[in-house]
């Protein structure tokens, strides 16, 4: 199943409200607001990559006060613990 993780810089303050929105999309697994260059990191699953698009694309980068982001799709996890 193609997964990717999703760095997401928003308009000042709208962090929480981004986060929200990320929570309610279908295929986000994980959202999760953090402290650094980037606001948000988000873990993205679905059947295909082209699904997995579909869901960056045109759910995440469309969702107002989501000023930029950077994708990296994972070749290989591990569960750890």
């Amino acid at each position: 199943m193609p997964v990717a993780i999703v760095l997401i810089n928003t308009e000042i303050g709208s962090e929480n409200e981004v986060a929200q929105i990320l929570s309610k999309i279908e295929g986000v697994k994980e959202v999760y607001e953090v402290y650094g260059i980037y606001d948000i990191v988000v873990k993205v699953e679905a059947q295909t990559h082209e699904a997995l698009r579909e869901i960056i694309i045109n759910r995440i980068r469309r969702i107002p006060k989501v000023k930029s982001t950077t994708t990296m799709l994972v070749i290989e996890g591990r569960v750890v613990g």
